[in-house]
């Protein structure tokens, strides 16, 4: 019973201190789960990222349910995925009570697009994390522009991306462009 209330505070941690989706809460995910508890590396944490953008739902739900399972099994799926979801909808549940009646108050509105700003840069050190953690070497260089300008210029689903740029990674291996 500990390890699961252990998890669901640590998830609830990350849910309550994440602001801005998914991307946003990279920091605050390695330093709870993988500093702290060291329920994940920063190489599954990358992995689950990659699987939880092409799989149906929030991000930061799949990434917390990855974890979860990973640690204590479906029990612990289940437990992270409350713990990741129960602070947003709380705070959700009291935001729309007030801000409907608060939502044309310059203010509020001068406080909101500075929040969108602050959402940008925390997106931004989220993704340059990840760059330096994906971005090795001249290949995953290549896959990485390929997929950047493709996504740029067309119309395609993630799984798309995630499903060639897997396929891309094994054929380089296999061709010894890259290292096994």
């Amino acid at each position: 019973m500990k390890k699961y209330w252990e998890l669901f505070l640590a998830f609830a941690r990350v849910g309550v201190m994440t602001f801005g989706g998914g991307y946003a809460m990279i920091p605050i995910l390695e330093r709870e789960i993988i500093d702290k508890h060291h329920w994940a590396t920063s190489e599954e944490l990358m992995d689950y990222y990659a699987v939880g953008q092409c799989t149906p739902g929030v991000i930061s739900v799949n990434t917390a349910t990855f974890i979860g399972y990973k640690y204590a099994g479906v029990s612990g799926g289940i437990i992270a995925t409350l713990g990741v979801v129960f602070p947003s909808l709380v705070i959700i549940t009291v935001i729309a009570g007030i801000l409907t009646s608060f939502a044309d108050v310059p203010a509020v509105k001068s406080a909101f697009a500075g929040i969108r700003v602050c959402v940008c840069v925390l997106i931004f050190n989220a993704v340059v994390k990840l760059w330096k953690k994906a971005v090795v070497d001249k290949a995953t260089l290549a896959i990485f522009l390929a997929v950047f300008l493709l996504s740029v210029f067309l119309d395609v689903s993630p799984v798309v991306f995630v499903v060639l740029s897997a396929a891309a990674g094994i054929a380089l291996t296999r061709m010894g462009v890259r290292g096994k």
